[in-house]
This record gives C-alpha cells, structure tokens and sequence, in this order.
C-alpha cells in the first residue's frame, strides 16, 4: 500500500529511449546502449535533490578525475536550488530526466511517475559488487508492487557498526563562550538550556558591534522545516523517526503534531521570542544566510543535525576561535527522560540514487557504479588517496599524519576540490556507519584515531571539563529499534497517508510561526485553531498504516 507502484508508461518510455540511442539529455559523446565501447570518454547528467553544494563537473574534483580514468566516464553534477517537490513536479511534466537521479526525499514521487528503470537485471550482470554491497540488503529495497529493484540507497552497511566519536545527527548546539562563562555547567533541561543563553545574552549584548543573537532557526526554508517540527520528539526522548513517536513497547506509531510535546516546545520559543532572544530572521533567511549567521559568532544556541550545518562548522574551524563554535547538547524536557538523539543501526530504502528512464547507456552507468562499490574505490571517496591524504600506521589503521591530510578532509574549498565533498554523498555506497575490511572505519569521523588527533585545544578543555573523551559520549547510547527510520515508509502519491502529511505539513507551516512570534497572550487561542484544523485531518488513519509498516519491519517483513 505505501509502496509507489512503477507505470508501463514510464517503460515505453524507457525503450523509446534505448531505441534512438538518445534523448533529449544528450551527453558529451554517444556510446552505445549496450556498453560496449567500454572506455570510451562520455559525461552522463547526475542530479541530486539536496542542496548546498556548487554544480561541478565530476572530473574538476580529484576523486571524479581518478575515476574517470579508471572508466571513461564523467559527470555534469546538478544540485537543488529552491524547493525539491517543486522541481520533481517539473521534473516529471516535462519528463526531462537526468541520466541519474539522486532521490533524497522525492523518490516515493519520481518512481510513481515512471521515472526510474529497473535495476535487477543490470545488476545480475554487471554488478558483482553491488550484489556484495547490497545483496544483504535487497529484500528491504524490492519495491512491493513488482518486486524489482529501482534504486541504490546510501545506508547498505559494511561489516561491524561503527559509532561516531563525534556528533553528525540531531543536537541543540551552544557556542562554547557561553559554557566557559560560567565554568562550563551541566545542562539537562531545555529551560536549563535557554537561561544560560539568557545570562548570557544579558552580559554580552553585543559582538562585534552587531546584536548577540539567543537562538535562532531555520524555520524559513521549506525544505528544512524539520529543523523546527523535529525538536518535540528529541525533547521527548524519541529519535528522528520523521513524523511520528513510535512506543517501544506496543510499536504504535503517534503523530508528534498536535501533542502535548509540540505545544511546549512551540510555547517555549514564544516565550523566548518575546524576551528578544529568537532571530526574527529564523522564518524568513535562506539556508546560506543562516549558515553565514551561525558562523558570523553572534548567535548563541540552535537546534539542527550536524550534517546539515557542516559548511559552518567547517569555517569556523578554519577561523581558529574556538569559543565561537558550537558543542552539542542532548536537552530535553525534564530530568529523567532518556535522550535518544544518536540514531540506532537502520536501514533507508527510499533516499537511493536510480538510473532514469531518458538513460543513454545504463550499462556503462551500471557498471561505473559497481567498480565505485570496490572497497578500494570507496576508500578513495572517503579517506582519498595514500600518503596524501591521509596515511597508514604500522598496524595499518589510517590516520592523518599532519595538517595538510587534515585540511583536504575540514577546509570547505579543499574538500570541494579534492571532491569529498561530492562523492561522499549521494552516490552508491558504504553506510556511513560501516568497517572497512581492515577493521578501519569507512568515514573518517568514525575513526577514533582521527577523532582524538583532531581535538583543538579547545575541544580537550570542552572535554576534559565534561570527563569525556568524545562528544558523543554526552549523549544516551541509541535502542535497538529494528523499524528505524519510520521516515523512510514510502507513501504513494496520492495516497490518504501521503495527502495526510501533506495537509499536516502545510497547518504546522502556516500555524507555527505565527505561533511563536504572536504575543504569548494569544498563543492558546492560536494552538486551539491550530488543533481545530488538525483534527479534522484523518490523524488516527495514518497512525495505523503506519504502525502497521512499523510492526511488519520488526516482524522482518520490509
């Protein structure tokens, strides 16, 4: 039921295509549909729905020339500009398709519309390491309507789990000044949390000439409106399961809109705002102008996930000031409730990268994909090349040697040139919580080696001042939670469950805001409106189909 089903019109548009030998996304030269001319130099069209990130031609990079040398094959990498769901629908009308779509969160929509071919036969014939990659997998990836295999997603993985020592998922961030200012405190709770950023912000009102900023959100921008939905189940104890809290016990699934966690986390940012402490900018500022903010050193406290702020973060490493960056926090409401911000082991199926239906040579892409997946291809995406950026002890664990490894990892432009950046992403991959054969981690930030060595000065006092070792260790281990993610269920468009998240989506985006930054003299009035809409909405339909879904993962039925 929630799985999109594959049209035939989406096939004959895929043979039409095979048959002229091209289409309207033509590439650099014309090789043939079958792949024969192995080597040949072609460019294939890569568009990925995240965004961030320059457009680039994959060859620009190091890590995309060695692999064009290794098989002929390059890129034109497209990345989002604007709001995803309204360039898939353009996407789809126009029926103008990249050779290759990386889906994040519009897979559900681009494989119901036909946009993606199988994948099965390909792999049984050209992909020994996808089947070594994947095959543990490919029961969790079949879609349900057909049993065929449409994309490859980015979590497949490898050998024992690998932890990070540091914190790359879902935290509330403090800059460092504020703790050292008062002896660097323990914080629990989110009132803890937000008066020590009001002492704060009351002895140090100003940086730089410019207003000290309490906390600031990136609320504003459609694609990251989770950032602000999100922090009610955290605060509650719960992990990223998307939209809901799933009982440990009973596996039922709960919508987070609406409860009683919501109203006191939205309630608590109206207070805040009307103490002059939330960025009024939080709803209106673009990703790039939040991430200048964040970097600017004038904002003290936000909640997001790591990955996302990852361009600041690097700045401000660069800048070397350590007070001005941030450390993760695991607040939550009250003592007593037991974080769960580090995600468990899971398994993603529907954030995957697919071969579409206007592909010139899936053969020659198919195969560009499986020499990726050798291990010693996804040590290159990772670690980089031997001795230049990054090097083996006498043990052979990996490490980096000086500052110049260390920089082509955490410097932005040199990340981009050397093309970490856009191979360690969105590609057919290692998990990023993986082992490499070697008992070395996959990604270098899972390295403890790599981990300690990279400790500022700072960091060790952020540390020793906690008795930790690493940042993750102020963080509750996760539960084993064998549905997780429930936000990869995929809904099929159309559906009462797609219609219902979407209808829900839109209330929290026109009630929320006007929630926080209303007088808090209204914010009841406005939460029993927003209550009043929510509920005429099919709440309990949707909790069941996915409570449902929940239960037959945890039944091992993907």
């Amino acid at each position: 039921m929630l799985k999109p089903k594959f049209r035939t019109a989406g096939l004959a548009v895929l043979l039409t295509a095979l048959l002229a030998g091209c289409s309207q996304n033509s590439s650099s030269s014309a090789p043939s549909a079958t792949g024969d001319d192995e080597n040949s130099p072609v460019t294939f069209s890569y568009y990925m729905f995240s965004p961030g990130k320059k457009d680039v031609l994959a060859s620009e990079t190091t890590i995309g020339k060695a692999l064009q040398e290794q098989t002929g094959v390059d890129w034109k990498m497209e990345y989002l500009v604007g709001d995803s769901a309204t360039k898939a629908g353009v996407m789809i009308a126009s029926g103008d398709y990249p050779d290759v779509i990386s889906s994040s969160g519009e897979m559900s929509k681009l494989l119901d519309a036909g946009a993606y071919i199988p994948l099965d036969d390909l792999i049984e014939e050209h992909g020994p390491n996808i089947k070594r990659v994947y095959g543990p997998y490919f029961d969790k990836m079949k879609n349900a309507e057909d049993g065929k295999i449409y994309a490859l997603p980015y979590t497949a993985n490898q050998g024992e789990y690998s932890g990070s020592p540091n914190v790359g998922g879902g935290a509330f961030w403090i800059q460092r000044s504020v703790l050292k200012e008062f002896n660097y405190p323990k914080i629990t709770t989110l009132d803890e949390y937000f008066d020590l950023i009001q002492d704060y912000k009351e002895k140090h009102p100003t940086v730089g000439g410019a207003e000290t900023i309490g906390f600031v959100s990136l609320a504003g921008v459609a694609n990251n409106f989770f950032t602000l939905q999100n922090p009610a189940m955290h605060l509650a104890g719960y992990p990223n399961d998307g939209s809901v809290m799933v009982d440990m016990t009973t596996h039922e699934a709960k919508v987070v809109a609406g409860t009683d966690a919501q109203k006191k986390w939205i309630q608590k940012l109206n207070e805040i705002n009307a103490q002059g402490m939330l960025d009024p900018e939080s709803f209106t500022m673009n990703k790039d102008q939040y991430l200048a903010k964040l970097t600017s050193g004038r904002v003290l406290g936000y909640f997001n996930y790591g990955w996302q702020v990852g361009d600041a973060s690097k700045n401000l490493l660069s800048a070397g000031i350590d007070e001005k960056r941030y450390a993760p926090l695991p607040i939550v409401f009250d003592e007593g409730i037991k974080d769960q911000y580090v995600d468990p082991p899971g398994f993603v199926n529907n954030y995957a990268t697919g071969i579409s239906v206007n592909a010139k040579d899936p053969v020659r892409i198919i195969k560009y994909f499986d020499n990726l997946l050798k291990e010693e291809n996804q040590v290159l995406v990772q670690w980089g090349i031997k001795d230049e950026t990054y090097s083996v002890d006498d043990k052979g664990r990996f490490y980096f040697a000086n500052e110049d490894q260390r920089k082509a990892h955490d410097d932005l432009e040199l990340s981009r040139k050397f093309g970490f950046t856009y191979f360690g992403s969105d590609w057919p991959r290692y998990g990023g919580e993986s082992t490499l054969t070697d008992g070395n981690a996959y990604s270098p930030g899972n390295q403890p080696e790599v981990a300690a060595a990279s400790y500022t000065e700072g960091d060790n006092k952020f540390l020793e001042a906690y008795g930790i070792q690493t940042f993750s260790e102020l963080f509750n281990k996760p539960e084993e939670r064998p549905w997780f993610p429930a936000w990869s269920i995929a809904l099929e468009q159309g559906s009462p469950e797609q219609i219902f998240t979407t209808k829900s989506d839109d209330l929290q985006r026109k009630y929320l805001p006007e929630m926080i930054l209303g007088a808090p003299s209204n914010f009841d009035k406005l939460w029993d409106a927003y209550m009043a809409e929510l509920n005429k909405l099919d709440k309990a339909g949707y909790e069941a189909t996915i409570t449902k879904v929940v239960k037959d993962r945890v039944a091992g039925k993907w």
